[in-house]
């Protein structure tokens, strides 16, 4: 039997998603795939400082990469959820966490039996009844148990350097066999028939051939969006937050927060990401509201610590790609489509399209249209429903204290959010899907953390003796701090686990 060819897939664009692409492709189809990564130095990486969601440690996992090798190659620290400050209304916060509210009983939500304590003024914040969240308080970490208990019931991710992730990855990717060619692309040639992409043309004449693309070239989307002319879906009218100034800071403290916090602003809202060495800062904002350097202004007046550069300023759109996968080219990352960072989905999106690309990849080297048509379903859904829930956190607001809140309080949302506001409200549900992101705990922190709280909830949760159940929930509140009290520091646990932590740099 004729031993069949590699497929030779090409990943146009390095960064995390370019290096994630190849990696992962070399890493788990090994045989079936050779991989050829084209990069150009002079074009840089959107890199902040970047925050993630708890999905990136199965990567982690999946490509046999040591947890502590990468956390003290990119300066990186955990993060157990986000917390988030002034969006329903100035001087009120809370966090979503990487985890639950309580335990389900008797087949009863737990948040329908803290809605029938909060209506008689018997509940306490529903934050204190989740270990993510009274741990992130404490800025506390330990890895969740392996087990059933109640330290099992949170999750974890990661805080790092993008600028050192991306060469993490490369070096990984490489050792792994994978192909880094060096050029600057000035053209893209498809087949006279097919239409399918053949060759990228470097600029000093080199050619990159190839059976399948992987568009990493981020807004610019040079294949996707350029050379196969792959319509935008534009978001704006929802997310109008278009820009960002960027800006590093020293810590103030010795502590190091085990979580990122997201505080409202007049123009949008400021991030601030906890890393061993340094303090990602940033203040993403809609341009129609205010100026860029206003903005900057803003964000070096509101930051904590000592800066360390000057503002820098990035400029984004949020939407998405008709279609992902057109032809032999799959977008990955920004070529695909951009939401805000508010939720810290963008290496999730980069992550979850990898996935599925790995689940239908091609493997005789004959893409099937079916496989084609089912990946761009599963990406799509994927990014409608986190930009549903990125839209909830601006709109269900009750601040009018700017024009940027009154737009997008008033503003009409996709009917898809609509009805899923609509039954929470009337119902105190969630609405459930099988595949995807966000589920019922993370819409419950947000409903509940700004203010919209349901006219009714499940019936059963009023069935047993109030007092009851009070006692249970305060059973519960106890067991998670004495919990929490067990657990070290999270600066304790990070020179436990990495050795030395980083020096600003």
């Amino acid at each position: 039997m004729t031993k069949r060819k590699p497929i030779r897939v090409v990943v146009l664009g390095g960064g995390t998603a370019g290096w994630m692409s190849a990696a992962s492709v070399a890493k788990l189809l090994p045989g079936i795939a050779s991989v050829e990564l084209v990069e150009s130095e002079d074009i840089g990486i959107v890199g902040v400082g970047e925050a993630t969601l708890p999905h990136i440690r199965s990567f982690v996992e999946r490509l046999g990469i040591n947890e502590a090798a990468f956390m003290k190659a990119t300066h990186a620290t955990y993060k157990l959820g986000i917390d988030f400050r002034d969006f329903g209304k100035i001087g009120e916060s809370y966090i979503h966490p990487f985890g639950s509210f309580g335990e389900e009983v008797a087949g009863v939500p737990f948040h329908h039996y803290w809605l029938q304590l909060q209506q008689q003024g018997l509940a306490d914040d529903i934050g204190t009844y989740s270990m993510g969240v009274m741990a992130a308080l404490g800025d506390k970490f330990r890895p969740p148990a392996g087990d059933a208990s109640l330290g099992s019931t949170y999750g974890y991710a990661y805080q790092f350097d993008a600028t050192l992730f991306g060469p993490f990855m490369r070096d990984f990717a490489t050792g792994l066999g994978v192909t880094r060619t060096e050029g600057r692309v000035t053209d893209v040639k498809r087949s006279g028939t097919s239409g399918d992409v053949e060759t990228l043309v470097l600029e000093d004449g080199r050619e990159v051939h190839g059976d399948l693309f992987i568009d990493c070239s981020g807004f610019r989307s040079l294949m996707l969006g350029g050379a196969l002319d792959m319509e935008w879906e534009d978001w704006a009218h929802w997310l109008p937050c278009d820009r960002a100034a960027a800006m590093p800071c020293k810590h103030v403290t010795d502590e190091i927060e085990p979580y990122t916090r997201a505080t409202a602003m007049p123009a949008g809202w400021r991030w601030r990401i906890p890393l061993q060495h340094r303090v990602g800062n940033g203040y993403v904002y809609a341009s129609e509201f205010l100026s860029d350097d206003e903005a900057c202004a803003a964000i070096k007046e509101a930051a904590e610590g000592e800066q360390l550069a000057d503002p820098r300023v990035l400029r984004f759109k949020a939407g998405r790609r008709k279609a992902s996968w057109s032809h032999n080219v799959i977008g990955v990352g920004l070529s695909s489509g951009f939401l805000e960072p508010l939720e810290s989905t963008s290496i999730y999106l980069a992550q979850m399209a990898i996935t599925y690309l790995l689940e239908l990849f091609p493997l005789d080297g004959t893409i099937n249209p079916r496989d084609r048509d089912e990946f761009n379903r599963l990406v799509d859904m994927e990014y409608d429903r986190v930009r549903d829930f990125l839209i909830l956190h601006y709109h269900a607001t009750t601040r009018d204290d700017s024009p940027f809140w009154d737009h997008v309080r008033t503003m009409e949302v996709p009917d898809s959010l609509k009805s899923k506001m609509e039954l929470w409200r009337d119902t105190g549900r969630i609405e459930k899907y099988s595949e995807g992101l966000f589920y019922d705990a993370s819409w419950i922190a947000v409903y509940v953390g700004q203010g919209v709280l349901p006219q009714n909830h499940d019936p059963r949760a009023a069935l047993p003796d109030p007092q009851g159940i009070k006692r249970a929930l305060g059973n519960l509140q106890g067991a998670i701090k004495q919990e929490v009290a067990a657990m070290p520091g999270h600066r304790e646990f990070l020179l436990s686990h990495t050795g030395r932590l980083a020096d600003v740099i």
